[in-house]
Parts: structure tokens; C-alpha cells; sequence
């Protein structure tokens, strides 16, 4: 019994931190955002955070451009699971935004999301399921 008690306690100890880590997540602010206040203060106000924020955009497809030619062709078909698994979370923000919408609008473009981001991915797994195909012995 006095184990189990104990077991309670820590687990009452471990809700405490998790709500606590919740809470201190939700009043901070997004890492972009932040980056991009920070470079709008350091330059005195000669860097603009949307500037800022498209700049690293832009660097980030170049990035992409050059991880994704450098991959094998054997590892194409992986390559294209993974970014449908990874393009899937997509689904989650769309869900809040038009479940949570405070306007509108927001329920519109999180409903244009959602069907958008539905569509990449059953074409995405689709696709992947056609390149599987390919290496698979022909029966005769």
C-alpha cells in the first residue's frame, strides 16, 4: 500500500510539471517570431520580421533543393513515405484552425487546408505505392 502511495505521489508530481511546462510553453513565444523581433531590434529597425522570416523561407527550400537531389534513386520511394508521414501534420494545424477559429475566415482557410493537405496525402501514398510496385517480381 505504501508503495502505491508513493507511485500516486509521483505521478501527481509528474502532472504538476507537465502543466507547468504547458503553460510556460504557451505564454513564450514562437522561436520565428522571436528570431525575427530579435533581427528587427538588433538592426534597429532596419531588418523587417516578415523580410526576416521570408529570407530563412527561401534559404529553406535551397536547403531542401539540394538534401533531396543528393538522395539515390533507389531511396526515392522512402524518401516519398516519409515526407507524406511528415506533410501529414499539416492535417493537425488545419484541424485547430478551423476548430478553433475565432472568424470566418480562419474556418475557411483551415477547411481549404484540410482538403488541400487530404489530397497531397492520399496522392503521395498513391504515387509511393505505384514506384513499390515497380520492383515487385512479375508473375507469369
Amino acid at each position: 500500500m505504501e508503495q502505491l502511495q508513493k507511485a500516486l505521489d509521483q505521478l501527481d508530481q509528474a502532472t504538476a510539471a507537465v502543466r507547468l511546462a504547458v503553460q510556460d510553453l504557451a505564454n513564450a513565444p514562437a522561436g520565428a517570431e522571436a528570431a525575427g523581433n530579435a533581427a528587427h531590434a538588433l538592426s534597429g529597425g532596419a531588418i523587417d520580421p516578415f523580410v526576416f522570416r521570408f529570407a530563412i523561407f527561401v534559404l529553406a527550400i535551397f536547403v531542401g533543393y539540394y538534401v533531396v537531389w543528393s538522395v539515390t534513386p533507389a531511396l526515392h520511394t522512402p524518401l516519398m513515405a516519409v515526407t507524406n508521414a511528415i506533410s501529414s501534420v499539416i492535417v493537425v494545424g488545419a484541424l485547430l484552425a478551423v476548430g478553433i477559429a475565432a472568424s470566418g475566415l480562419a474556418a475557411g482557410f483551415g477547411f481549404v487546408a484540410l482538403v488541400l493537405v487530404s489530397v497531397n496525402i492520399f496522392g503521395g501514398f498513391l504515387v509511393t505505392q505505384r514506384m513499390l510496385a515497380m520492383y515487385k517480381k512479375k508473375e507469369k
